[in-house]
């Protein structure tokens, strides 16, 4: 039998879209305001926060960001002509073509990064309550009392009697 969606889980999960729209948003205005577009921006910091023993592949990068391969080409290539990033063979296999930070690149995204985790720091608390809101089973009203499961029943095997 399905479980009820409460009013409270309703209410929570609508809470937490509406903080998540409103941090993107944010977001899209700081990194706006920083000379970059949103998807720069993500492309920036998908380099620089692939988790250990990722490479900057297109094709990793094409899957952080959520595009099709020849979006991601063409993201890359306005940013490389803007100096935030270039392409490199690959040292094990040269036909794959790795994407570093440039200096440039770098600079402009700890600048909006410091932005986002003082921003994320001062608002973040509303999200995590969301959150938490929905990952806490719903609680019940106070009413009769539940018959206990056979686990419940089961008694506890007798202690053994310490010698004196």
């Amino acid at each position: 039998m399905r479980r009820q969606i409460t009013p409270d889980e309703y209410r929570a999960l609508a809470e937490l879209r509406y903080l998540i729209r409103r941090f993107l948003q944010e977001g899209d205005s700081t990194v706006r305001n920083a000379g970059l577009e949103p998807q720069q921006y993500l492309l920036l910091l998908a380099i620089r926060g692939l988790p250990p023993g990722y490479q900057s592949t297109i094709r990793n990068l094409a899957d952080r960001l959520s595009l099709r391969h020849h979006s991601t080409v063409e993201l890359i290539d306005r940013m490389e002509a803007h100096a935030y990033v270039k392409r490199t063979p690959g040292r094990e296999d040269r036909r794959q073509v790795l994407v570093q930070l440039l200096p440039r690149g770098e600079k402009l995204l700890e600048q909006v990064v410091e932005k986002r985790i003082i921003e994320l720091r001062s608002n973040g608390r509303a999200l995590v309550d969301a959150i938490g809101a929905l990952l806490e089973p719903p609680r019940h009203p106070a009413g009769p009392a539940m018959k206990k499961s056979r686990n419940q029943r089961r008694r506890t095997p007798p202690r053994a009697k310490e010698p004196h």
